[in-house]
């Protein structure tokens, strides 16, 4: 079933100019924000509390309280840590193997990302990742770490001044001292989400840089601090998420890069390439 972010995003062309800032206010702090009293989260929003109860009813839920317990089932399995999540999927798992069952999650958490992702916001990433006068700074957790050395290294091949945030939390303050006004920060950060990270994206931001976030379904803290936030489904029939969608964003994001800016690519590959083949240097 959709979250709540996601039948917000999916239903964002039919709400009206209050329901817009209560979803505003609930994405602040997902899912908290919506957990307060209906009159807390009204006045959070500047709205009025029958506004709250319309949207409510308009994301097919029959009142309020019903809303807020579909949050608390959000939050507790933003909570769930591997061994909790793997005796579930032991439980409720079907005869079939692994190798299908894990198919079919894969390719569901790819179709329903990509019903829910809004394509004028990638498209608005990419802006931001082809501008040649912006600094680039890919980073990620203990697990998603890889997915941005993955990002950060093909877009060293695309364009220059991108570079990978340090995979240790100790060494991030140093690394924000060097962010600057109009840097781009590209920031991987699914369940359970690191608190490390989030202090990190504040201080990215306080010096200027734009956040870039790459998130699940159920939305990093870092989102209320992010320009743009690319929410995907990351569940699996194992005690780990899949980090298939993320990866597949990360390389689309490259390839859509690329393309907008192909000639001047085209070059750096090719000069690269001289560097990268020994005995052509210098010639």
């Amino acid at each position: 079933m959709p979250t709540i972010a996601e039948r917000l995003r999916l239903q964002s062309a039919e709400l009206t100019a209050a329901e817009r800032k209560l979803m505003a206010a609930l994405f602040s702090n997902y899912p908290m924000a919506g957990l307060a009293s209906i009159t807390e989260f009204a006045r959070e929003a500047d709205v009025s509390t029958p506004s709250v109860l319309r949207l409510a009813k308009k994301l097919g839920f029959s009142g309020f309280p019903a809303f807020q317990e579909e949050l608390r089932a959000e939050l507790s399995a933003q909570l769930q840590n591997p061994i909790a999540k793997q005796e579930r999927w032991s439980t409720d798992a079907p005869d079939a193997h692994i190798l299908n069952r894990f198919a079919v999650a894969a390719a569901e958490n790819l179709s329903g990302s990509l019903r829910l992702l809004d394509h004028r916001v990638f498209d608005q990433v990419v802006g931001l990742l082809n501008d040649r006068k912006r600094r680039i700074h890919c980073g990620g957790g203990r697990i998603t770490h890889a997915i941005a050395g993955y990002l950060a290294m093909h877009l060293q091949m695309a364009r220059p001044h991108v570079s990978l945030i340090p995979s240790a939390a100790s060494h991030w303050p140093q690394y924000a001292l060097d962010l600057g006004k109009g840097d781009v920060v590209v920031l991987f950060d699914i369940r359970r989400y690191d608190a490390r990270m989030l202090e990190f994206a504040a201080s990215a931001k306080e010096r200027g840089a734009r956040i870039v976030l790459i998130t699940d379904q159920w939305i990093s803290p870092i989102a209320r601090l992010a320009v743009h936030s690319l929410p995907l489904r990351i569940e699996a029939p194992s005690p780990w998420d899949s980090n298939m969608v993320p990866l597949f964003v990360a390389e689309t994001l490259v390839a859509a890069t690329v393309a907008a800016s192909w000639p001047a690519t085209q070059a750096r590959i090719r000069e690269l390439e001289s560097l990268s083949t020994p005995g052509r240097r210098g010639k």
